[in-house]
This record gives structure tokens, C-alpha cells and sequence, in this order.
């Protein structure tokens, strides 16, 4: 396939994002209510990272089991379908997931982020996207180290739709 589009072309431009110093309690009810399930982490208007639902989840995994994670019983007050398996035994776990959710996300998001500047084909965004060295959902798009944009998988299947399907 040789296409003229190019990241600027298939990217969303309204980006919601995160800072270093959120907590993790709040980027999880963000990202709740989200209808997506990540974050680009930025420090003024470079990415520094990316965190995702799954970051998340992993972070109040315990014993190779995944408990219920609330949002809104203070602090939190809504609940993400992540449930499984817990025992009254492990009180400890109260505490765990208090002092995880008070945490900075950028003690948990991945700092090494795979990012295309606006001109970048879309072959090269789709040789990410699609790349089995490591799962990548969605890729932040810079314009000279500034954040402009994002492709995830859904945007990227929907311009070559378009593209192969006109």
C-alpha cells in the first residue's frame, strides 16, 4: 500500500491528557469515564509518557488476582469492571490500594513512549500500530517536540477504511 496520507491526516487533535504529578486515584476515574482507556503524560508540552488502564489495573494486581477497583467511595465513587477474587483475609489490601492511589503517575507510566512527528506516513504509523514487538494501542503525534495530536488502532482502521473502501 502507498498512500499519501500522513499522521496529520488520520489523527485526533483533541487530546486529553495527564501531568506527572496527577494522582493515580484521579487519572483512574478520568480514565473511568473515558472513552478510551489512556493518558499521553505531559510536562508542559513535551510527552514524558503514557499510562493506560492496564498500567493501572496492574498496579492493584495482588497475588496474581485482580480485585474490584472503586471510584468514589471517598475518595472515589464509581467502579471499573476489573473484579475478581478477593478474600476478606487480606485486609492489607485497603491499605495497598490507598496509598497506590496517592501516588504520582509517573512512578507507573511507561516513560520509553513510541510518538511520529504530523508528517509521518501512515505506513510507518501502521507498522507501530500493528508491530508485535511490543502492544501499542495508540501513538501521540508532535509537531517539534509539542503534543498535537494522537492515532489510536480505531482511528487508523477507519482511515483506511476510507482509504480502501472510498
Amino acid at each position: 500500500m502507498d498512500s499519501d496520507l500522513h499522521a496529520r491526516d488520520v489523527m485526533t487533535t483533541d487530546v486529553e491528557t495527564a501531568r506527572p504529578d496527577d494522582e493515580v486515584g484521579d487519572v483512574l476515574e478520568r480514565l473511568a469515564k473515558a472513552e478510551f482507556n489512556g493518558f499521553p503524560i505531559v510536562d508542559g508540552e513535551a510527552v514524558v509518557g503514557i499510562v493506560t488502564q492496564g498500567d493501572l489495573v496492574r498496579l492493584f494486581r495482588k497475588k496474581d488476582r485482580l480485585v474490584w477497583i472503586p471510584i468514589g467511595v471517598p475518595p472515589f465513587s464509581e467502579t471499573l469492571p476489573y473484579a475478581v477474587d478477593f478474600s476478606l483475609d487480606e485486609f492489607d489490601l485497603g491499605i495497598d490500594f490507598v496509598k497506590n492511589a496517592r501516588k504520582d503517575v509517573s512512578e507507573i507510566m511507561t516513560r520509553d513512549v513510541v510518538t511520529v512527528e504530523i508528517d509521518t506516513p501512515i505506513e510507518e504509523v501502521l507498522a507501530i500500530l500493528a508491530g508485535e514487538d511490543r502492544d501499542i494501542n495508540r501513538v501521540p503525534v508532535l509537531d517539534d517536540g509539542r503534543l498535537v495530536g494522537i492515532i489510536t488502532r480505531e482511528d487508523l482502521l477507519r482511515a483506511l477504511r476510507t482509504e480502501l473502501l472510498p
